[in-house]
């Protein structure tokens, strides 16, 4: 072999060397670069399930804290409604007693345990009973009307028939000094009544407040009960009146029981 041979020769494996140190550096640096982009993948990976696992956490915790609200909500509904019951149990003594219809009736508020609304013959139960002073033929009201007549008693709970019952008339009276006239529930909607037995020569107009009359052992009188509607001709001798009633049936909770002090004393007297 010539020098020019050795030469080339030298010169190739100075290449060689070269490019074998050039290929480890740069597998070298690519490993590197390998390792720090699947650090940040990983990192990504891992913020992500964590992020996921925390909406979870949170999702149930607010799911947790709703019912807990919930049930907070609940709970200062009925002090409101209690409280609201007895102010406006207030307020209708003081009114009674302006009229001195107070010393005729007393009032014990009661809570209805169990109601029907679904057929001709509606009845309640409220948890009061003869131990609190309730009677048998004692009103129910609230401040948006009348509610019903209780029929019997035992010694905590107390029976009675709902004003959606075809077996109950209540005296009412539309406006302050108006017509006074028989009010019974309509048969089919839980806020609908007629006044009936009118006669034809007196006018009646819609919109009138609807009060019970006081002419009645049952019921105080001045309560508003409910509006009044359209008025029609029956057979040609009475006129009847539509009554939208201000009591929701669908609603009710708490109710007030208004027992006539001298109920006996009075139908001893009318027998």
């Amino acid at each position: 072999m010539g020098r020019s041979g050795k030469t080339s020769l030298i010169i190739s494996a100075a290449i060689f060397i070269f490019l074998e140190i050039a290929a480890v550096a740069m597998l070298s640096r690519s490993s590197v670069l390998q390792d720090i982009w699947l650090n940040r993948l990983s990192h990504r990976v891992m913020a992500a399930t964590w992020g996921g696992s925390e909406k979870v956490r949170n999702y149930f915790s607010l799911e947790k804290s709703n019912e807990a609200l919930a049930q907070q909500n609940f709970e200062l509904s009925q002090k409101v409604r209690r409280y609201e019951t007895l102010l406006s149990e207030m307020e209708r003594s003081a009114a009674l007693d302006s009229l001195g219809a107070k010393d005729v009736f007393s009032y014990t508020a009661a809570r209805i345990v169990q109601m029907t609304t679904n057929s001709q013959h509606n009845y309640f139960v409220i948890d009061k009973g003869y131990q609190d002073g309730i009677g048998a033929n004692s009103g129910v009201i609230t401040e948006n009307g009348v509610v019903g007549i209780i029929d019997a008693v035992d010694k905590h709970f107390s029976y009675g028939r709902t004003f959606m019952n075809s077996n109950i008339s209540v005296s009412a009276r539309i406006g302050r000094n108006g017509i006074v006239a028989p009010m019974s529930w309509d048969g089919l909607h839980s806020d609908r009544a007629k006044l009936k037995d009118i006669s034809v020569h007196l006018d009646t107009e819609a919109g009138d407040t609807v009060w019970t009359s006081g002419m009645s052992l049952f019921f105080p009188p001045d309560i508003p009960v409910g509006i009044t509607g359209k008025s029609r001709l029956v057979f040609g001798s009475t006129s009847e009146v539509d009554v939208t009633l201000l009591q929701d049936f669908s609603a009710l909770k708490y109710v007030t029981v208004a027992t006539n002090r001298h109920i006996e004393e009075i139908k001893e007297l009318a027998e």
